[in-house]
């Protein structure tokens, strides 16, 4: 089967439809994906080596991400997406939807990010199978339970709580959603979730079970298939000699990084993370963002670390403190880590919760509270926790690294075949 698959956003982004790429790849599918990396990061070279078709579209994008994040700060999640909307999709939108056309003509099945509704809707004007990939099960309605921050009020209330949920989206996105989409005739739509950013025949969501344990109150669109989580094997890069000699020498570090967002604030975060550790006198690995931290470089028990998979390091250290994205929550779960988690957004801010409410993690310090004093007090209280150290192997106990890649290639070729089946 030739499958095109196609993503938008950050590395979080990008990086599970690559490992679903790969192991559709091994299971003898013929593979093309299409990337809009808003960091223009290159993905060439790995997809060469996984024999994985690529193509970078558009070639670049223009975005100052530090005076994005400067001016985006203190917004609120749906001002927040608005406002990356208007600088880093809708001016590309023409050209993700040409790349849409492209691969939707080529192949027998698209897959896309949820976001992804120029792949949708080019499936559609083409009769061709179209199915979508979830990070975040947070905006997924429940039968019982309410949205998340929304309280529980039973489950009849709970289902008008969701249904306002959509109509709080509704509001905030649709016109501007809408118009490519009802541009090229197709019928309007009711709402935003699910109807115009899920597939309406498989929305895989890639989380692992532990995370989501009331899947069972889903939509039957909604399969989670587990973390698309891309092997070590894929992968080139491998620890320097000298950060494994820091790692061998002393008691196990703490882990600091933002991720994608930290090139938004990057020398808040390095005097954020550095104070804190300094604060406590612990060891720490810290993904450097700034000029004066070069990579490879280490200060006292403070080691500075450039751009690398993550999980790699992340199984060497005794805790990682990060902002709550999906693929490093799964990562330092995978990794036997406790998490202390500094969100910038909703989003993050419900992985926060989840792991929280797993004993994997303390309460969140939110990004626009964050001290060096506070971060400090929260690694100190879960270094010197047993219980969280404890959940935490018990977290990786329960998660296989390769189960998501696997669910998803079967639900895959299941839905492709019901899909001639029913056409």
């Amino acid at each position: 089967m030739k499958i095109g698959l196609q993503t938008w956003g950050s590395n979080g982004d990008i990086r599970p439809l690559l490992a679903l790429s790969e192991a559709l790849q091994k299971a003898g599918h013929q593979v093309t994906l299409a990337a809009s990396s808003i960091d223009n990061s290159d993905y060439t070279d790995i997809c060469q080596r996984l024999a994985i078709g690529y193509r970078q579209v558009p070639a670049h994008i223009d975005f100052d991400m530090p005076a994005f994040a400067q001016k985006t700060f203190r917004m609120s999640t749906l001002q927040w997406l608005n406002a990356l909307l208007e600088e880093v999709f809708f001016p590309y939108e023409r050209a993700i939807y040409e790349a849409s056309k492209q691969l939707v003509e080529e192949n027998d099945c698209v897959i896309g990010h949820h976001f992804l509704y120029p792949l949708k809707l080019a499936a559609s004007k083409q009769k061709k199978p179209h199915f979508s990939v979830t990070f975040c099960h947070g905006a997924i309605a429940t039968t019982n339970r309410p949205p998340f921050r929304f309280p529980d009020l039973g489950a009849l209330i709970n289902r008008f709580q969701w249904r306002l949920f959509d109509y709080i989206f509704d509001f905030a996105l649709k016109d501007n959603l809408s118009k490519l989409w009802l541009s090229e005739g197709m019928p309007a739509f009711k709402h935003v979730f699910p109807e115009l950013l899920n597939s309406n025949s498989l929305n895989l969501v890639a989380v692992d079970p532990l995370f989501c344990p009331y899947q069972n109150q889903w939509h039957p669109i909604h399969q989670a298939c587990g973390f698309l989580n891309l092997p070590d094997t894929a992968e080139t890069w491998s620890i320097p000699e000298d950060l494994q000699q820091f790692i061998r020498h002393g008691e196990k570090p703490v882990y600091m990084t933002f991720g994608s967002l930290q090139q938004a604030v990057p020398d808040w975060s390095m005097d954020l993370f550095i104070e804190a550790a300094q604060k406590i006198k612990c060891r720490a690995i810290i993904q450097t963002s700034s000029d004066r931290y070069p990579p490879e470089a280490q200060y006292g028990d403070i080691y500075f670390i450039g751009k690398h998979p993550h999980q790699a390091v992340f199984k060497h250290c005794a805790a990682v403190v990060h902002h709550g994205g999906a693929g490093t929550t799964h990562s330092a779960t995978l990794s036997g880590c406790p998490s202390i988690v500094v969100p910038f957004m909703d989003e993050q801010l419900f992985w926060a919760c989840q792991l929280q409410h797993l004993g994997l993690a303390p309460a969140p310090l939110l990004a626009k509270n964050a001290s060096a004093a506070a971060l400090a007090e929260r690694i100190k209280a879960v270094l010197q926790s047993e219980k969280m150290q404890s959940n935490a192997l018990r977290g990786k106990d329960q998660i296989d690294p390769g189960r998501g890649t696997k669910t998803a290639t079967s639900l895959i070729e299941a839905a492709f075949v019901r899909s001639h089946q029913t056409g």
